[in-house]
């Protein structure tokens, strides 16, 4: 290799992720999925685009993948908030499980009678495309501007952490089998592969997320040091319980879940890193996935790869979604939108590789027909997300951005950290005293900076814009002062649009409504207070913005606290006759 050669090669991959970063402000302009474009540079690069790039190495491919996959796995664990597993927890699992195994059954046996394939052939292909990539979802919402029912945005976040380890098992096993084809011990394979994956995934990432959290707590380093501490880990973790015969994603999805929960020196230096880590793998992997493809080779999958593609996304998901969702009560519109958020992403290309790599038949199309299948996924629901999250109204307005602040950590400070949070034009603070400031436990302001010069709290008067309050607490002070250094913008009129013009304590009756709005409620519902009458209609599972008509009123959940009892509903009067 010459040394022309590898600047050319440096200088390429540099200009194909610059493009690449550059490109997602146009696709955030007219709504397109921006692995979409990932994926269309790397096949405009490749041997059939102007790049003229050849590259058909499917091991060098699958060890990219599977890197890229991992860190991309740990940052959704890292992102992954404990108090989502109030409302969502075991719906996400039952989709990440009962809904994987029903979307791989119904797409393999749509697989059987389209293609001359096996049945666990047809099967291995309907387990390969079983995982979603819920991340993407969230990237088109943001770009878009919405924010989802926590019930229907947690589930979706916990079911794309959760998903894939159940996929590759699938795949894992079908490859297994259908090599094993013939022998009567195919049920302890299962049996066994599965224990083994599981058991020794869940296990060794409790432990070692664990330990890895002691670790970073203890170990003193320079502070650009800790993010490259918890990637380095995260990544042990994962080779290792892959070594062991384990599921690497599920260990390397628990160990980022359990250091994004606690508190961690330097952790929103830790999480910015890999959020961008993981943006640069996705790159890197779509790119590279785009160049393994030939799109001249593709003319002869495209019918039955869109026939699989349309029984995946309107048949297979949705009744995945509804029989995996039946125990938990969702109101309807939020399956339809879970059910159509079944966008596929990398996994199922990365997974693609897998029958290469075993030498399996008809492995090269496999691949063809996975590629195929998942860029009519990002065309068609990539594509359609923001409106159809629109049409159903399971969107909420978004929540009032809490206020930037800078810290320094403070060495045998108990895990408290000196706070800095600037005091913006407009924002929820201006104007008052400190005093103001709420109270959180072991929290202690030190002063203000104005002008540059230090005054100290007893002396400061209202506060002004641009000043600098300097804080003393730790990381559950930092909730309460995001939201009263938090600006008041146009949310807020959105709030009220939203929520209602009224504000009713959830402790009056449904009676009390009735009468003051003259409509009539069953007799024996008169006397039942208004929050007891939403948690039976939504089973005891309230989240903000579930609302409930009531004659010529509607009663909207405004908030609820982490013990999911409801603290404030909006009432909003119909405007029509």
């Amino acid at each position: 290799m010459s040394i022309d050669f590898t600047y050319q090669m440096i200088f390429g991959a540099a200009l194909l992720a610059l493009i690449a970063v550059t490109a997602s402000v146009f696709t955030r302009r007219i709504g397109a999925p921006i692995l979409l474009i990932f994926l269309i540079l790397g096949m405009l690069a490749g041997e059939d685009g102007p790049g003229g790039i050849f590259f058909d190495d499917v091991e060098l491919g699958f060890l990219f993948g599977n890197i890229a996959l991992a860190i991309i796995i740990f940052d959704g664990g890292l992102g992954t908030r404990r108090d989502t597993f109030r409302v969502s927890l075991k719906p996400a699992l039952s989709l990440a499980t009962l809904g994987v195994l029903l979307t791989a059954g119904i797409t393999g046996v749509a697989v059987h009678y389209l293609l001359d394939f096996s049945w666990l052939e047809s099967l291995l292909i309907g387990a390969i495309v079983g995982s979603t990539d819920a991340a993407a979802v969230f990237g088109l919402l943001r770009s878009a501007g919405f924010e989802l029912k926590e019930r229907t945005g947690a589930t979706l976040e916990i079911e794309s952490g959760s998903n894939d380890p159940m996929a590759i098992f699938l795949t894992i096993t079908l490859i297994e089998l259908i090599q094993l084809s013939g022998s009567d011990n195919q049920v302890a394979v299962i049996a066994s592969e599965f224990a083994r994956q599981m058991g020794l995934g869940l296990a060794i990432g409790y432990g070692a997320g664990f330990l890895l959290a002691e670790l970073l707590k203890r170990l003193p380093l320079i502070s650009s040091l800790y993010p490259l501490l918890a990637l380095a880990g995260g990544m042990s973790v994962f080779g290792l319980t892959a070594l062991w015969g384990g599921s690497g994603f599920l260990a390397i999805f628990i160990v980022g879940a359990m250091l994004g929960n606690q508190p961690l020196p330097y952790s929103n230096d830790i999480h910015r890193f890999h959020d961008g880590i993981a943006w640069l793998s996705q790159i890197g992997m779509f790119l590279m996935l785009g160049l393994l493809i030939t799109p001249s080779e593709l003319p002869p999958v495209i019918v039955p790869a869109l026939l699989i593609a349309f029984t995946l996304i309107f048949v297979a998901r949705p009744v995945a979604v509804v029989i995996a969702l039946l125990p938990f009560h969702f109101p309807w519109r939020e399956q339809v939108f879970i059910g159509w958020c079944g966008l596929r992403g990398a996994v199922p290309i990365i997974l693609a590789l897998f029958p290469s790599l075993a030498g399996l038949d008809h492995n090269k199309t496999y691949f063809e027909l996975i590629f195929f299948v998942v860029l009519v996924s990002l065309i068609l629901q990539g594509w359609t997300i923001a409106p159809v999250a629109r049409w159903l109204g399971i969107d909420i307005p978004p929540s009032v951005r809490d206020a930037d602040f800078l810290y320094l950590p403070i060495k045998d400070g108990q895990d408290k950290d000196l706070l800095v949070y600037p005091v913006v034009a407009n924002s929820r603070i201006e104007g008052k005293s400190i005093a103001s400031l709420p109270a959180a436990e072991g929290s202690q302001t030190i002063g203000v900076i104005r002008n540059g010069v230090f005054v100290p709290s007893a002396g400061a008067t209202a506060l002004l814009a641009d000043d600098q309050v300097i804080i003393f607490g730790g990381d559950s002070a930092k909730p309460l002062f995001a939201k009263a250094f938090s600006s008041k913008d146009s949310a807020q009129q959105k709030n009220a649009n939203f929520y209602g013009e009224f504000i009713i304590h959830p402790e009056a009756t449904l009676g009390d409504i009735a009468d003051a709005y003259g409509f009539s409620v069953e007799a024996n519902h008169r006397d039942m207070r208004i929050d007891a009458y939403l948690n039976e209609r939504f089973h005891g599972k309230c989240v903000p913005g579930d609302r409930v008509d009531l004659g010529p009123v509607q009663l909207i959940v405004r908030s609820v606290d982490q013990d999911a009892v409801i603290r404030e509903v909006g009432l909003k009067i119909a405007t029509h006759p």
